[in-house]
């Protein structure tokens, strides 16, 4: 059975101004991990699910703010090395990232000292020009960006 997940890449601007949001994975694994270890926020679903809808649910779960209502734009799906499908959809919208507000997980921690902790599961948001989104982003989701730039008519770098 195919691991999916569903989500949403959130921009603003046009031209120069145009930036991308991306989420920072929280939890000690990712602490000091910076380039290539952003990534849309996004979450699984089951087969029949529709993706739109959890991608709109992992969104507000992750950031603490529903997704804007505007129109949802198809990126498509991609596999990743992990052999993961995710499906993306592009809105464009607005969210202030001193407003992040995430949901949090549990996990073992220190590993195997039987102490449980809590994380969250998107520690910071940030919004990002192109160029900048293409070496934050994990290499698996790159081409989402490019699929955004051509659907707004700029020429991937």
């Amino acid at each position: 059975m195919t691991e999916r997940s569903a989500g949403i890449l959130l921009y603003r601007g046009r031209g120069a101004e145009l930036r991308l949001l991306l989420v920072h994975p929280g939890g000690p694994f990712w602490a000091k991990k910076d380039q290539g270890a952003w990534s849309i926020p996004k979450g699984e679903y089951d087969e029949g699910q529709d993706p739109l809808a959890v991608a709109r649910r992992e969104f507000e779960e992750e950031l603490g703010s529903p997704a804007p209502a505007g129109d949802a734009v198809k990126l498509g799906e991609l596999v990743q090395p992990s052999r993961k499908l995710i499906a993306a959809y592009a809105i464009e919208g607005d969210f202030d990232p001193s407003r992040l507000r995430s949901n949090l997980f549990e996990m073992e921690w220190p590993p195997k000292s039987g102490r449980r902790q809590s994380f969250p599961e998107v520690d910071r948001a940030q919004w990002f020009a192109p160029e900048e989104a293409r070496k934050k982003i994990l290499p698996g989701q790159c081409p989402f960006i490019d699929r955004l730039l051509e659907r707004l008519g700029r020429e991937p770098a």
